[in-house]
């Protein structure tokens, strides 16, 4: 099994930054895909960014070049930047960790207020 711990949610104004953190734990093999998923009230969870064990990344269209993503793979931990954050970057995020199966996170809470 797979535990994932997000940290470095909360609140912020509109035009801040914030640095999300997900450390993984348990049988974390390297060879594997890591990103960050954001559920806002009333819409469907999606994909802000992913990134792979050899450190190529994916984005969202809504979050491309705002937002960066990078992982330590030394401390199984993954990191997500996101600057100029936008009220409707508000949702719970959620740290995945893909490997023959998806492992999920329990969410942290981002609000950013206009």
């Amino acid at each position: 099994q797979v535990q994932l711990v997000e940290s470095g949610g909360g609140l912020v104004q509109a035009g801040g930054s914030l640095r999300l953190s997900c450390a993984a734990s348990g049988r974390v093999v390297s060879f594997n895909v890591m990103g960050w998923y954001r559920q806002a009230p009333g819409k469907q969870r999606e994909l802000v960014a992913k990134i792979s064990s050899v450190n190529i990344p994916t984005y969202g269209d809504s979050v491309k070049g705002r937002f960066t993503i990078s992982r330590d793979n030394a401390k199984n931990t993954m990191y997500l930047q996101m600057n100029s954050l936008k009220p409707e970057d508000t949702a719970v995020y959620y740290c995945n960790l893909y490997y023959l199966r998806n492992f999920w996170g329990q969410g942290t809470q981002v609000t950013v207020s206009s």
